[in-house]
């Protein structure tokens, strides 16, 4: 491994789910301006819907989610009934617009069982304009899953589900507090199949505690063994001042820089090798996914889920900490759950922050979301020029190509998209904002 690229790689950057980067929202974004945004939109946008989920059964070391953990069942059917007033509240000012994309996630959205999935898709069944959806997707823990779950899902017509696998060794299960065989996934997977779910994704990891180049390799083997439609591949982001839960890890147990790049590479050259398209950043699809169908188009997105085939007008995040996205700018949520509860109780939304666009984020959103996407970018000349200092050891190291205005990833540059992304950032260079290493 050239020392150079070890040098990009312990680099620390934004993940690029939005422009501008959430740690620039500003508290003066509130309600008042998450209603007028609802309100001002076309009577025509589509819409897309997120629902954040706060709860997990348990606590996994390694989580960045904003999740707790509980069993009991008066927190999460309390946490129920204001999604279903909060769902009004959104339908009350933007109401019976199309929704194209309904997206469930958290935490562990299942754990408010399939009743209530189906009275809370109701709700927005009755709110919204949900003609047929180009996608509904949840994400779910195989340890959760079983066939009345399974049944509810397809009675509510989700056709997408991502199952949350990480690694399959039982070491490194052990040391992130997440021990699931291969065969628990593999008969979670085979229950929503069976219910008529039609695509499935899974998301593994690497650099986790413990965990060898040929543990990565192992897992994304095991992965195509249950022919998902897309897997998606992170990189664990150590981030214990944020999330105390990772203190849990042992630190001196984490692989380094350059065991890091090996995995990514290990993991990528076996999807690869099994037929899947590589996507963006970290993820793979099937030839014939509309993910790959779409970043072949150049059409692929991203958003705080990460890579998307949405192209929705707007983004309505409902849920504890849930972000949203208006053409006019973004807002979040009160991140805690008592908060937003409060919130809603009141009539009100629990807007905390957000931010405003201006013409300058909008340019560099696009410019951003399309390398992060396409991996290459046409940048305007003022832009090129200021960026190119930023950029010049990225292309001295092999990692990234100039052409004109064109710019573009080689293919060892890949991994260290984020860097080229972050040149573009304009209010990255101002700021001291603590972010995780870059591959």
């Amino acid at each position: 491994m050239h020392s150079s690229a070890l040098f990009h790689a312990e680099r620390a950057v934004p993940r690029y789910t939005s422009y501008p980067t959430a740690p620039h929202f500003i508290a003066e974004i509130g309600p008042a301006q998450h209603c007028a945004w609802l309100s001002e939109l076309d009577r025509k946008a589509t819409l897309s819907l997120y629902l954040h989920v706060p709860f997990c059964p348990s606590l996994c070391f390694y989580c960045g989610c904003t999740t707790k953990a509980t069993r009991r069942p008066a927190p999460v059917a309390a946490y129920v009934a204001r999604l279903e007033k909060e769902i009004d509240l959104v339908a009350a000012r933007a109401g019976e617009r199309p929704v194209t994309h309904i997206a469930w996630g958290g935490g562990t959205p299942s754990l408010i069982g399939p009743e209530a999935l189906k009275r809370l898709y109701g709700r927005i069944a009755a709110g919204f304009d949900v003609g047929p959806l180009a996608e509904h997707s949840i994400e779910l823990d195989p340890r959760e899953t079983d066939e009345p779950l399974a049944d509810a899902l397809a009675a509510i017509g989700v056709d997408r589900v991502s199952f949350g696998v990480q690694d399959f060794s039982a070491h490194v299960q052990s040391a992130i507090g997440r021990v699931q065989p291969f065969g628990t996934v593999e008969q979670a997977v085979k229950l929503v199949r069976e219910a008529g779910v039609a695509a499935v994704n899974l998301d593994l990891m690497y650099g986790l505690p413990h965990q060898t180049e040929r543990d990565v390799r192992r897992t994304a083997k095991l992965a195509t063994l249950l022919e998902p439609e897309r897997l998606a591949l992170f990189g664990y982001a150590h981030v214990p001042w944020v999330r105390p839960n990772q203190r849990l890890i042992d630190q001196k147990a984490l692989p380094g820089a350059a065991e890091r790049l090996d995995q990514s590479e290990a993991a990528r050259e076996t999807l690869v090798a099994s037929g899947y398209v590589a996507i963006g950043l970290d993820h793979f699809a099937r030839p014939d996914d509309p993910m790959a169908i779409a970043a072949a188009a150049g059409q692929l997105h991203r958003n705080f889920q990460g890579y998307t085939v949405d192209r929705a007008d707007a983004l309505i995040g409902l849920g504890a900490s849930a972000i949203s996205r208006f053409p006019q700018g973004f807002t979040q949520n009160a991140p805690d759950s008592a908060s937003h509860i409060r919130a809603i109780d009141q009539g009100n939304f629990s807007t905390v922050r957000g931010i405003a666009f201006t013409r300058d984020d909008i340019k560099r959103g696009a410019l951003i979301e399309r390398l992060m996407c396409d991996l290459a970018v046409d940048l305007d000349p003022a832009t090129l020029a200021e960026a190119a200092p930023r950029l010049a050891t990225l292309m001295q190291d092999g990692l990234l190509r100039i052409e004109g205005r064109h710019i573009e990833m080689t293919p060892d540059g890949r991994p260290f998209v984020r860097l080229a992304a972050a040149a573009l950032d304009a209010r990255l260079q101002a700021g001291t904002t603590r972010h995780s290493v870059a591959v």
